[in-house]
């Protein structure tokens, strides 16, 4: 097990010292999300090919904060609804930032951006095929990590809850059993609102927190990526210092037996 000195999160062979990954969508301005990317102390960041055309040189000052910032990029096919669509945008995402991750994305419901399972699998599939190095958003059913784990992706993302709720971990059975039947990193990846919610993932044994919508949207992003990657910390050093079991019945925290009995004199 990692030792509190040496507790990097290993993706696809390559260590990182940060456990928070951070999304760049949705900041009031391209300042505000240096700033919090900064103070998060993240090593990768999230982009999306359809939110700005680098190819044209749109959104200069975006992408050099980006370029400065000295984080791995993790481009994302978010908005892709088919593997075709999906496999397509991220081979223009390994041209255009010169880098075989990919945040694979595809979703299947418009209400509640239900990734597509099904279509999800067969882009993972020949995307590693291809070489890639494949992060897939997924929901948290067994079934459908061990196919991707199957399929050649190292690491697995499932949702704590829909994108953008803030609902938190929603059904903590589902999670709990992804973490004792997957020996891949699980990355809670979508629907966490509050840094409490972070910590309580990394408490049960989850290797890293994914987030856009909680920092984003703050009133001040930069204080609220703080507060995640303090919590970030907080949970994984409880996951490693070990909970104390929850129990039914109370139990004293100051022993009576073999302690001295202290006695007053002359009263």
């Amino acid at each position: 097990m990692d030792t509190l000195h040496d507790d990097t999160l290993t993706l696809y062979d390559e260590a990182f010292a940060s456990r928070f990954l951070l999304g760049t969508a949705l900041y009031p301005s391209p300042t505000v999300m240096q700033e919090a990317i900064r103070v998060a102390g993240c090593e990768m960041v999230t982009l999306g090919l359809r939110r700005q055309n680098p190819a044209a040189g749109d959104g200069d000052a975006f992408w050099q904060i980006l370029r400065d910032s000295g984080c791995r990029l993790l481009p994302n096919t978010a908005g892709c609804r088919s593997a075709r669509e999906a496999i397509t945008l991220a081979q223009m995402s390994r041209e255009l930032f010169d880098t075989p991750w990919i945040k694979l994305e595809v979703i299947g419901d418009d209400y509640n951006l239900q990734p597509d399972p099904f279509g999800l699998l067969e882009a993972a599939r020949e995307l590693v095929d291809q070489g890639f190095k494949v992060l897939p958003y997924c929901t948290d059913d067994l079934v459908l990590c061990q196919r991707l784990r199957d399929a050649g992706c190292q690491a697995l993302m499932p949702w704590g809850s829909p994108i953008g709720t803030g609902r938190g971990l929603m059904n903590r059975y589902a999670l709990e059993t992804l973490r004792q039947r997957l020996d891949v990193p699980l990355i809670i990846d979508a629907g966490l609102g509050a840094p409490s919610q972070a910590a309580e993932a990394m408490e049960m044994g989850f290797d890293g927190v994914l987030l856009n919508t909680a920092v984003a949207r703050a009133h001040r992003p930069p204080l609220m990526a703080e507060a995640f990657a303090e919590a970030i910390r907080a949970g994984r050093k409880a996951y490693l210092a070990g909970l104390m079991q929850q129990r039914q019945t109370a139990s004293p925290s100051t022993p009576t037996v073999g302690q001295p009995f202290w006695h007053r004199e002359g009263g």
